[in-house]
């Protein structure tokens, strides 16, 4: 008996010594990153040859560290996104008394909108602020935009009632009110504070359909709004200065006129889908429990002939959920719990893999615990999302925090997000992994591998496997024995 007692011992010595020598290697991570992120994977939109090249790395890693296939093979829990492929776009400038020129390069002056349509314009500018035509507020009563691009800002006022403003919040709100009043394309100048005025964002939803298919939607940066609107009557800081000052339109027609040319494939129904993997625990009383990962791979694809919006910080969560793969395989004999790996596919076709999982997933019964991980690229600090809920979980993870990295930061109070929100909907607990002051590149053209804080990758990447760790051994309690999950209803648009 004494004999038994000290091979016990030290065996929990032994793992506990792995476990405290555990870190996430910040070569492994970037490696991940550098080629998710790469032309390589033209820029992951879900349902294109890129997205597929990504997930077949992801796949070859995931093997390679041991984790088995959930379905019968890798390519399961297939689904349908819209998908837009640009193939090429041009916009200039001109004085029709001149005809001189002044061309803008796509990808540095602007972008199209992931769903543009295709088309061609050489007409008459307008500019209608907001893009807003509320009885209350319209931007199009004293102009006629028959005709005409229209030029609108991103966003809406802070003013008005939220009743009002989010009717218009989003790029395709506004291109289906410029057509409706005759417009024949628009450009959208982006007036985000998230990212600096001589980038554009764009990100692969632009609101609900249907699409537009011959009505072109461009996406300039600040910069170039401001080059668009100089030498005219009012610039466009004076134009805001007004408009917040007074809470009036300030709409007006251009001497300048814009051509632009779009040149852009649309498919409503691409294929794309999940990689689900496990990495089973050989504990035959805790084997058929299940804690699941993940982390979204899709992003907004090519433009031209060049990955305009190389994603990398978008790659973390992925590349962090691999490296969790690898540290997870050196411990394998210990788990208790099993664990299932999720790349979801159309995280930004608001969260489709994710439901998808839910709905096709045959043993939702089992799932004690979902982890997510998401752009931890940036920040000053590790954001565990999910104590207002789930507080038991968010203390096993600050308590692994304490131990393994002492990067967590202490007093938020958050729900969880991003696939881990339609996990929470149906009552699992779950938590989401990001950063405090993060997302400095979120979806513009300098989201590259260079900018990403290495070592803050790596810190949440540990964090993130330690818990996961925890959970697995089987103290965690996570989940009652009288309850069982009810499948999600179908989601309506």
């Amino acid at each position: 008996m004494k004999t038994i007692r000290v091979i016990v011992l030290s065996l929990l010595v032994s793992f506990a010594g792995v476990m405290k020598a555990q870190e996430a290697s910040v070569d492994t991570i970037m490696k991940h990153i550098r080629y998710l992120s790469s032309s390589r994977c033209e820029g992951r939109m879900a349902g294109t040859d890129g997205y597929d090249r990504a997930v077949q790395y992801a796949v070859g890693v995931l093997e390679s560290y041991g984790v088995k296939p959930y379905y019968e093979d890798w390519e399961s829990d297939f689904f349908t996104v819209e998908r837009n492929v640009v193939e090429n776009a041009r916009m200039s400038t001109y004085f029709p008394s001149d005809k001189a020129q002044k061309d803008y390069v796509l990808g540095k002056d602007f972008a199209c909108a992931s769903m543009t349509g295709r088309g061609y314009a050489d007409a008459p500018v307008v500019f209608c602020g907001y893009g807003i035509d509320n009885a209350i507020y319209d931007e199009y009563a004293k102009v006629d935009a028959r005709g005409k691009i229209v030029l609108v800002m991103t966003g809406v006022p802070d003013h008005l009632p939220q009743s009002v403003s989010e009717r218009y919040s989003t790029l395709r709100d506004k291109a289906r009110v410029a057509q409706s009043h005759g417009a024949v394309a628009m450009v959208a100048i982006n007036m985000s504070d998230r990212c600096r005025a001589t980038e554009v964002q764009n990100f692969a939803y632009v609101g609900e359909g249907p699409q537009m298919l011959t009505f072109p939607i461009l996406q300039a940066t600040r910069w170039t709004g401001n080059a668009i609107l100089a030498d005219e009557r009012i610039t466009l800081d004076s134009v805001l200065s007004m408009m917040e000052l007074f809470h009036r339109p300030c709409s007006f027609l251009l001497d300048k006129r814009i051509s632009l040319d779009v040149n852009a494939t649309y498919n409503p129904a691409a294929e794309t889908g999940n990689v689900v993997g496990i990495l089973e625990s050989s504990d035959p009383r805790l084997r058929r429990e299940i804690i699941v990962v993940g982390a979204s791979m899709d992003h907004v694809g090519m433009q031209g002939q060049t990955c305009l919006f190389p994603g990398a910080d978008n790659t973390t969560g992925v590349a962090a959920l691999l490296e969790t793969a690898r540290l997870l395989s050196q411990v394998k004999d210990w788990m208790g719990r099993s664990v299932v790996f999720v790349i979801f596919g159309g995280g930004e076709h608001h969260h489709a893999g994710a439901d998808v999982f839910l709905r096709n997933f045959p043993k939702l019964e089992w799932v004690d615990a979902f982890l997510n991980i998401e752009k931890v690229g940036s920040g000053d600090s590790i954001a565990l999302m999910g104590a207002k809920r789930f507080p038991l979980l968010h203390g096993i993870a600050l308590h692994a925090d304490s131990i393994y990295t002492g990067y967590a930061k202490h007093d938020l109070s958050a729900m969880p997000q991003a696939e881990a929100i339609d996990f929470t909907r149906i009552g699992i607990p779950s938590l989401s992994f990001c950063t405090t002051n993060g997302r400095r590149y979120n979806h513009v053209p300098s989201d590259m591998a260079e900018n990403i804080d290495r070592r803050m990758v790596a810190r949440v990447a540990t964090l993130f496997y330690h818990t996961l760790a925890q959970l697995c051994n089987g103290d965690y309690q996570g989940r009652s024995e009288d309850l069982r999950y009810e499948r999600p209803a179908p989601k309506t648009k």
